[in-house]
């Protein structure tokens, strides 16, 4: 292929000095994209050249921060947690007892797991004084239940610890997600726990939590006169929860808001 550079070498036929010309040609454009590169890559290095402090300044700083989030959950946020659990102790020992109570004794010890005792913290201090550690947050699914539990001016309390709760895709967070719409329930705001119990029965869904949140969903959608959503949570009980102790309270309701929907 080659032949043609060779000295003295001159194309004997038209038909191989036109291929000689389009070798000659593609080598030339060959050259001209390599020249190109090249200059392009000249810039660079002098761009680099002339910005290369810049450069470290922020390599160094990607890894002075990488560092410094390393050294802060390693030094600070796990000691801080571990300090949390270890605070947290009696506070958990009277909500625990607060369960299984009642009346007065109930309300004592509700009060107790949040406003601390036997010189430890309660849910409250333990969220002010450990924020953004495991035991903070869920120090306020606590602290929201026992304020739904107290009742009487502590519903918005219980919003608004639940709300703060992050229980991702756990029974807690469905649990937690249904404490809130039992709150607006109680404040008057039942259009709005509609879409609280809902969320509640999809989160983390199985047989025993989710009929109980669809039925509390379809009664508080029956009261507002929202029987579409009502008719959704109740079939989704007879198709998904039929052997559910909710499905033939269900099925009573599903007639009646069917019939009020016609």
């Amino acid at each position: 292929m080659a032949t043609y550079n060779k000295r003295g070498y001159k194309p004997k036929t038209k038909k191989e000095k036109e291929v000689v010309e389009e070798i000659l040609d593609s080598e030339s454009t060959t050259a001209e994209v390599f020249s190109t590169l090249d200059e392009g890559a000249n810039k660079t290095e002098e761009w680099v050249s002339k910005n290369q402090n810049i450069i470290l300044y922020i390599i160094g700083g990607i890894a002075v921060a990488a560092l410094a989030y390393w050294a802060y959950t390693q030094f600070v946020v796990a000691p801080k947690s571990q300090e949390a659990v270890s605070e947290m102790t009696q506070a958990n020992i009277y909500y625990n007892d607060a369960l299984t109570a009642t009346g007065e004794v109930q309300d004592s010890l509700y009060t107790l797991a949040l406003e601390g005792g036997e010189g430890k913290y309660g849910f409250l201090k333990i969220i002010e004084e450990y924020s953004g550690t495991d035991a903070a947050n869920l120090a306020n699914y606590q602290a929201g239940m026992a304020y739904l539990n107290l009742g009487g001016t502590n519903y918005q309390n219980a919003i608004d610890h639940l709300t703060e709760y992050k229980g991702g895709d756990s029974v807690l967070e469905s649990i937690a997600l249904a404490g809130i719409g039992d709150a607006l329930i109680q404040v008057n705001q039942t259009g709005d726990a509609i879409s609280f119990y809902m969320q509640a029965a999809e989160t983390n869904a199985n047989e025993f939590t989710s009929p109980k949140y669809l039925l509390k969903a379809a009664n508080a959608a029956l009261i507002t006169g929202d029987n579409a959503t009502a008719i959704k949570a109740l079939e989704t009980i007879e198709s998904t929860y039929g052997d559910s102790d909710e499905a033939t309270t269900a099925k009573v309701l599903l007639g009646q808001a069917q019939a009020a929907g016609n």
